[in-house]
């Protein structure tokens, strides 16, 4: 029988700074819940508004997969590695930090907001070398299908990270069915609705809830409006 947990839209961590809105689905910065920790090798899920001219400026991370999913405007970033680049809705971003690097990210449009989700995953191997990679979607591709945007695999569909982890991106019709299979035992799924509504083994979700399953070969998953949303697959053991 698959374990499930629940995490409303309203159950998330909060913080706004002015020049960031934050909803936390994992323990992070100031809002720590004992409950909410981590979901496997997801450490950090986060749900940022940044407002116009805003960023974060320049910080460190290490041994930790950074993944970054723009969902409206442009966010410009710079790291130690030499890179400066601009991601916006349709993009993809991965940061392997490994033994260490600092980055800025900045909105640096004066009339719009940025909004991102910031994701982390703890990797599969400490201490490689950092290194960056950015995509650009075809929305297209997850019309009523699930669109692989993450793998473990430099060769498939997506991105890659330093993690057994398998992300993907769907935008379905109301009514539209689909069968999720696990790809690798021991492993448990993370779905998080942008928008609209979806039901998951028969779990109901609304905008922006969050459901983890595991222990589970496979699940269903049906759209009970337009909805879209995304599948993050990650080992349960660290």
């Amino acid at each position: 029988m698959a374990n499930t947990v629940l995490h409303k839209a309203e159950t998330r961590g909060h913080a706004n700074h002015g020049w960031l809105n934050s909803y936390h689905t994992f323990s992070f910065a100031n809002y720590y819940n004992p409950d909410r920790v981590h979901f496997g090798a997801l450490r950090v899920l986060n749900d940022d508004t940044v407002a116009a001219g805003m960023g974060f400026g320049t910080h460190p991370h290490d041994n930790m997969e950074i993944i970054s999913i723009p969902l409206e405007g442009d966010l410009e970033h710079k790291d130690s590695m030499g890179n400066t680049t601009v991601i916006r809705n349709g993009d993809i971003q991965v940061m392997s930090a490994g033994t260490g690097v600092h980055h800025s990210e900045y909105n640096k449009n004066r009339d719009h907001l940025v909004k991102f989700l910031q994701i982390w995953v703890y990797p599969n191997q400490r201490n490689v070398q950092p290194r960056y990679d950015q995509i650009t979607l075809n929305a297209a591709d997850r019309k009523n299908t699930l669109q692989q945007i993450i793998s473990p695999n430099a060769d498939d569909a997506g991105v890659w990270i330093h993690q057994d982890a398998w992300f993907h991106l769907a935008d379905f019709d109301a009514g539209k069915t689909a069968e999720y299979q696990i790809h690798k035992a021991g492993n448990g799924v993370y779905a998080f609705v942008l928008k609209g509504d979806v039901s998951i083994n028969g779990q109901a979700l609304s905008t922006r809830d969050g459901l983890g399953i595991w222990d589970a070969d496979s699940f269903s998953i049906e759209a009970s409006s337009d909805a879209e949303f995304l599948l993050m697959e990650v080992p349960m053991e660290l």
